[in-house]
């Protein structure tokens, strides 16, 4: 009897299993999934490897009869629960491994590993199928004897592995990269040179290059601590938040508002104050648990404090102006990805493929989002929240009910059931306990705050003072009388508003619905001394030029005059009020996310960290953790880092400092032949791989070397077209679709739709970007101008500008060159005859020097801006 084709076979097996199939146990298959890893084919993880299929009309049941492989795993199971002994899937699997249960001559892991049941006999494997298996056995049981990774299990800290090469250990994280060195025969290179490894590690931490000072400072420090003092130094600095601001801005999926005109259709304006938060958040190092709180639920959290709030720019920043649907798949894909490195999205139309997360459990995490919206709040200052607020999260739809779409489609939603907030069966993690959060008068009625208050009773006062003097200097001016008039009225308005808002909330004295009737007659009578003023002014204008609109303004009058008549306590409170209690979802799930006990968020933070100071992370799938991701080099390292980050609080900066004190960190890039022979893709570490700048760090250390980088910290965006005239940090120019800096797209600069792992491209424009920009160019001569006046001797010259743009000093022979090329510069500029004018696009801001030797200089200082190791980190 020929064996049908998995693929059929599988497809006929469905067609006769009926809904019962989705009572088997997701953790026995995802156990299954674990215990083999890659080593089991996908198929197999599936409930018939130990199930029987319902019979055609067979009743569903919760309980489905196992096969002959099942049956003997449940036995197995009681006899190790009998005799005291651990019992789950993973021994089960390992005690009947030998066996046969189908009983057609092949062992049950021969058959698991050939891709064929061991529960049916009628699917066996061919000779050569086993022949294949015993092989992938042998690496099976090799690599079961190594750290087993297990991504959705609770990080438990491994012991570092004792190596032969103890002296090169200076902390936990070299005894685990040692440990693959010795396995796999490979030679660490020695440290790095104390110039290359200070030029390292200030890019690193702080995405600047050290000056000729810091330079000759550490240079000359001969202290056993020089290195850890300058790590701290730069830990301090807080060029630090800016620099690792911008890397988790990437991950976030951080952008500025996109749109045209006035119209806004993806994140917000003045999300700007996120980005605020993040590089400060940083620079203080808040707890990374605390981050992931504030973000997705700091209007639940602390919903009095703007400076928490800001944090929410985490969400703000999914907003869409054509589909809520689009926003809220946005704030469960990302969410997802970001903090827990699972592609979740993969389950909003089905099952996920590989991991085991039902389509339900994809709507039940959209649950937590399902009632929440974005709001501006005005900030100090600033009563026009279109120049500038506070863009944050708040709980809008408390009465929304979430859905799951049929096939994902939103038009058909399963109106049937509403699936309530829920984290996927997979993760495990802290119990999830949804509490309604009560809201402050404050947070429901934000004009119920001081500043607000104050801000509108000085406006109206300086109206009215300004009515008075316009009066005093035209005493016969009827306008002026008028206008008297209604900005009294409107300063009378917004006193009895002021009023009612805060007996409203219970937070002055008087009856409530007493004050909103005076409110509101107030703030009619301001609304006819306004329209009357208006009729008088048009009336003066009609006299003069004929004006029509008198008849308009009058009847204006008229309508506000009946309005007065009406005794209602309906008024406009200054500032909109919004829902008296927050759902608490977001919370939840937030403390969910940032609990110790879940087990991929320190893992994912950890990888995405070590990947900046490295030029790859362990984990290559920085997004996915999950079956479909890759596996990580180091398993044992990135657990023991997670362990240690959630021991030592959270804090980013005591694990910056944990890795670059490292001897991995601290290995020179140059590379071994023997090494690059065994290991030529550096997946063992035995180098600190080079690698390029980010795009923002290739601009900001142009500027910087030249020392005219501007050190202001935060602000609202600045436009993208500035990026070469403006001298402020990367960091704050406008980064949104179609709103981005030319110069840093050349160089790869983050994506605004994803960019969990930035992508190198080495392309001509880049090499033209540095020749050709005028950015370069004026950087370039002020630089060499400024060197020439410490230096004005031409080796004394050539020496400070390689130390000054490169971190070191030029070798013997790269100084002769210079030398002689600043001499033959010199003498063809000397013959101005002999020139022709050039002038770059856009022009520079700084002429080049009509001094030859001057202008030799700006001339070699620009190709050394253009030499490979300025845009690398060795």
């Amino acid at each position: 009897m020929l064996r049908l084709p998995w693929r059929a076979a599988l497809l006929a097996a469905f067609l006769f299993v009926n809904a019962s199939t989705v009572h088997a146990k997701p953790a026995h298959k995802q156990a299954l999934a674990d215990y083999f890893g890659p080593a089991l084919d996908r198929r197999l993880v599936d409930c018939r490897t130990c199930h029987l299929p319902d019979k055609p009309g067979q009743e569903a049941s919760s309980e489905k009869p196992h096969n002959s492989f099942g049956a003997r795993l449940k036995v197995v199971r009681d006899e190790l629960r009998k005799a005291g002994k651990p019992n789950d899937i993973a021994a089960r699997l390992a005690a009947v491994a030998d066996e046969d249960s189908d009983g057609d001559g092949v062992s049950n892991i021969l058959e698991l590993l050939s891709g064929h049941s061991p529960g049916d006999a009628a699917d066996k494997p061919t000779p050569a199928e086993v022949a294949r298996a015993r092989e992938a056995l042998t690496a099976f049981r090799r690599r079961q004897q190594e750290y087993a990774w297990r991504p959705f299990e609770p990080v438990s800290r491994p012991v570092p592995p004792s190596v032969k090469n103890a002296s090169w250990v200076r902390n936990p994280i070299d005894a685990f990269v040692a440990a693959e060195h010795e396995k796999h025969g490979l030679k660490p290179r020695p440290e790095a040179p104390r110039h290359v490894l200070l030029r390292r590690v200030a890019l690193d931490l702080t995405g600047l290059p050290p000056t000729r000072q810091e330079l000759h400072a550490f240079l000359a420090d001969s202290s056993p601590d020089a290195y850890e003092k300058a790590v701290n130094r730069l830990l301090d600095s807080p060029r630090y938040g800016e620099r690792w601001g911008r890397h988790w801005m990437d991950v976030w999926r951080y952008s500025d508002w996109a749109g045209y005109g006035a119209e806004v259709r993806e994140s917000k304006k003045h999300v700007w104050h996120w980005r605020d938060w993040i590089v400060e958040a940083l620079n203080a190092d808040k707890g990374y648990d605390r981050m992931v709180v504030e973000m997705l639920a700091g209007d639940e959290l602390a919903p009095d404090d703007p400076a928490t709030l800001r944090a929410t720019g985490f969400l703000v920043r999914n907003w869409y102006l054509y589909n809520r649907n689009v926003w809220l798949d946005n704030a469960v894909e990302h969410t997802a990805k970001a903090f827990l490195g699972v592609t979740l999205n993969c389950a909003r139309c089905h099952d996920h493929f590989f991991d085991a997360i039902g389509q339900q459990e994809y709507y039940a995490f959209r649950a937590f989002f399902e009632t929440h919206d974005v709001r501006t709040d005005r900030t100090p200052g600033q009563p026009d929240v279109e120049k500038d607020g506070l863009p944050r999260a708040y709980d809008a739809h408390l009465a929304s009910p979430t859905y799951l779409f049929v096939r994902g489609s939103e038009a058909e939603p399963d109106r049937s059931k509403v699936v309530v907030p829920a984290v996927p069966v997979l993760l495990r993690g802290a119990p999830v306990k949804v509490e309604a959060v009560a809201l402050s008068a404050t947070a429901i009625s934000p004009g119920l705050k001081a500043f607000v208050q104050d801000e509108e009773l000085s406006r109206r006062r300086e109206a009215v003072a300004a009515a008075r003097a316009a009066l005093a200097k035209t005493p016969a001016d009827a306008p002026a009388t008028a206008r008297l008039t209604a900005a009294e009225a409107d300063l009378r308005a917004a006193e009895a508003r002021i009023v009612a808002d805060n007996a409203r909330f219970g937070r002055g004295p008087g009856n409530a619905d007493v004050l909103a009737r005076v409110a509101g007659r107030a703030e009619r009578e301001a609304l006819l001394a306004a329209a009357e003023e208006k009729a008088v002014r048009a009336e003066a204008a009609a006299k003069a030029k004929g004006d029509p609109t008198v008849a308009a303004a009058r009847k204006a009058v008229e309508a506000a005059r009946l309005a007065l008549a009406k005794d209602d306590a309906t008024y406009t409170p200054l500032s909109p009020v919004y829902p008296k209690t927050s759902s608490g979802r977001r919370l939840a799930l937030a403390r969910w996310i940032a609990d110790k006990s879940n087990p991929l968020t320190a893992r994912v933070a950890m990888n995405q960290v070590w990947m900046r100071h490295f030029g790859r992370p362990l984990v290559p799938t920085v997004f996915d953790f999950g079956r479909n991701g890759q596996p990580p080099s180091h398993p044992a390292l990135l657990d023991w880092l997670a362990d240690e980050f959630m021991r030592r609080g959270w804090s980013m900066k005591e694990m910056h400092r944990l890795i670059v004190l490292s001897n991995a960190y601290r290995t020179d890039s140059t590379p071994d032949a023997a090494s690059a022979a065994a290991d030529p893709e550096d997946r063992w570490l035995w180098r600190v791989p080079p690698r390029r700048l980010e795009a923002e760090s290739v601009r900001d250390a142009v500027l910087h070397v030249a020392g005219g980088l501007d050190a202001t910290m935060g602000g609202p965006d600045l436009d993208y077209t500035l990026g070469l005239t403006s001298p402020r940090r990367s960091l704050y120019f406008r980064h949104a679709a179609e709103k981005q800096m030319e110069f840093l797209k050349i160089f790869d600069a983050a994506s605004v739709t994803e960019c969990y792992r930035r992508a190198d491209s080495v392309i001509p424009q880049q090499a033209l970007a540095l020749a050709n920009s005028t950015l370069v160019l004026s950087q370039a001569r002020l630089l060499a101008r400024g060197l020439t006046k410490e230096a004005p001797e031409p080796t004394a010259f050539v020496r400070a500008a390689f130390e000054q743009v490169l971190g070191r000093t030029p070798t013997p022979r790269e100084t002769e060159e210079c030398v002689d090329f600043l001499n033959q510069q010199a003498s063809l500029l000397a013959d101005r005859g002999k020139l022709s004018t050039y002038a770059p696009t856009g022009g520079s801001s700084v002429a080049p020097s009509a001094d030859a030797p001057t202008r030799a200089r700006e001339d070699l200082v620009q190709v050394l801006m253009n030499h490979n190791e300025f845009v690398t980190i060795r």
